[in-house]
């Protein structure tokens, strides 16, 4: 991971390969930049004529300084209308910057951040806020995942950024500065770990070894971890998770952290994740195209894992609980089969239609178990189906739920860090369509109700309880979530969502 610091220097007088100077948008070069730019014998001034560098938001222009400055290279990365700038405007910006500096074979750069002086306006805390964007927007964008590569030693290693040195106005602004620096590390180190336990093929990333790894985090992180195995599971009830598991050769696992930051008497934040490290569709099996990316379909759990990491970090004085619902879905001999009925922990029966909407029978007991601490409010993420692209593509996770306010609370939380979650609705029509003429209830709709998202939902809340709970479906996002600070493949969607929510509402 990317190392961060931060020095009192000013633009001109500092050594780096590259300078990278955020610009709000603007016809001409002020301030800080119109020194830079006399400087440079007016080059930027003359960017600005040609319009090949505005200020609009991620636009950038990098420039050789040829001896004309203490840095090498000057690199400007837009922000936008200065009255539009937010923490996510600078996240992108950084990052964005940050990739161009490595394309560029760039082994460090530093980022002067004199405009945030005028965006803030004095405000201590604003300008934390911005700094830390700065700095997890950069390491965000730098994720690398190569375990699986193989070189010879006589190959070239790839270029990396491997310091971001942040440059302060003034040394009244070091702590502040310093503090986001601290916080940014740990949530860019969390989301890392969702994006690595994402990457990792099905046999690599088994229920056994996603076990195995939140067995080592908790341990680092002082959590405390449990993993319910097959037995354990058998005499709980389990049928619904363990049904899924039944064709695959790998055993399943409940995995089961808690973080305590405050009282044990306060009830707990339960955050529940899918943890389908394969899923084939079983029976009712999925086409090949694009089936290897179904180890993705653990997505909630690798979310709910490095949250439970994060929050642990941070210290958040809060009591967090992370369970996950680890599980392959294999159309082995004993493969649960469609019209099969599965009994779950809570005693309820489901006629399986599809045995390829697994993803909510695992989390039906999961969610079950959840009940278990009595908690202040439950969330569960899940790569849960397909339909969900169809409303809302990659931009966005759908949430549903049974209240509002804990939904807006998402909803800005998600606003604030650009992982955007919209709601849909849970109406009553849209439950009653769960119910089987067999069973107590059937894990689809019947041909024509569509809906796909709302109904996993509606399945679902029969075994979410009566307090506060929200559904998200991050089968768009947890994968080919586009923004400046992700990589193709896993995004580690939800992380810094949640992180947000639970240190706005902290209570």
């Amino acid at each position: 991971m990317i190392k961060i610091n931060q020095k009192i220097d000013k633009p001109l007088d500092h050594k780096t390969e590259c300078l990278i100077l955020p610009c709000a948008e603007e016809k001409k070069p002020s301030g800080n930049l119109k020194t830079i730019d006399q400087a440079l014998n007016g080059a930027i001034t003359q960017a600005f004529e040609n319009k090949r560098f505005e200020g609009k938001p991620n636009q950038t222009l990098l420039l050789n300084c040829s001896g004309s400055l203490k840095a090498d290279n000057l690199l400007l990365i837009g922000l936008g209308k200065t009255k539009d700038a937010t923490a996510e405007t600078f996240c992108r910006a950084s990052a964005t910057a940050a990739k161009l500096a490595e394309s560029s074979n760039f082994k460090s750069a530093s980022v002067d951040m004199s405009c945030l002086d005028t965006i803030t306006k004095g405000k201590t805390g604003l300008y934390g806020e911005l700094a830390g964007a700065i700095a997890e927007g950069a390491g965000l964008a730098l994720y690398h995942f190569d375990e699986y590569k193989s070189r010879d030693e006589k190959d070239d290693p790839p270029s990396r950024v491997e310091k971001l040195t942040l440059l302060p106005a003034s040394k009244s602004r070091t702590a502040a500065v310093d503090k986001s620096i601290a916080r940014a590390e740990k949530i860019v180190s969390a989301v890392y770990s969702a994006r690595d336990l994402i990457s990792h093929p099905g046999n690599t990333a088994t229920p056994t070894y996603l076990a195995n790894h939140a067995r080592k985090m908790a341990r680092k992180n002082k959590i405390t971890c449990k993993v319910l195995d097959k037995k354990e599971m058998e005499k709980l009830g389990m049928g619904a998770l363990l049904g899924v598991s039944r064709g695959s050769h790998e055993p399943p696992a409940l995995i089961v952290l808690e973080y305590f930051g405050t009282s044990k008497k306060k009830a707990p934040t339960v955050i529940v994740g899918k943890g389908v490290t394969f899923d084939t569709g079983g029976i009712s099996l999925k086409p090949p195209a694009s089936m290897d990316e179904m180890k993705m379909d653990m997505s909630g759990a690798a979310t709910t894992l490095a949250t439970l990491q994060a929050v642990s970090s941070l210290k958040l004085p809060i009591n967090v609980i992370g369970i996950v619902a680890a599980a392959e879905n294999m159309p082995g001999g004993s493969a649960i089969k469609p019209g099969d009925i599965l009994k779950s922990m809570s005693g309820k029966t489901i006629e399986v239609l599809n045995t390829d909407a697994e993803g909510r029978l695992v989390l039906a007991d999961a969610l079950c178990y959840a009940q278990r601490y009595n908690p202040k409010e439950v969330i569960d993420l899940a790569t849960l189906t397909g339909a969900v692209l169809m409303a809302l593509g990659h931009q966005a996770a759908a949430v549903l739920g049974n209240n509002p306010a804990m939904i807006a609370r998402l909803k800005e939380a998600g606003d604030a860090t650009g992982e955007r979650v919209w709601e849909l609705p849970l109406w009553e029509e849209y439950e009653k369509a769960t119910k089987s003429e067999i069973a107590d209830l059937k894990n689809i709709a019947s041909p024509g109700v569509g809906a796909g998202t709302i109904m996993g939902a509606a399945f679902l809340k029969p075994f979410a309880g009566e307090q506060p709970w929200t559904h998200i479906d991050i089968a768009g996002t947890a994968w080919g979530f586009d923004k400046p600070y992700t990589t193709k493949g896993p995004s580690g969607y939800g992380v810094r969502l949640l992180i947000k929510y639970l240190e706005q509402h902290k209570r």
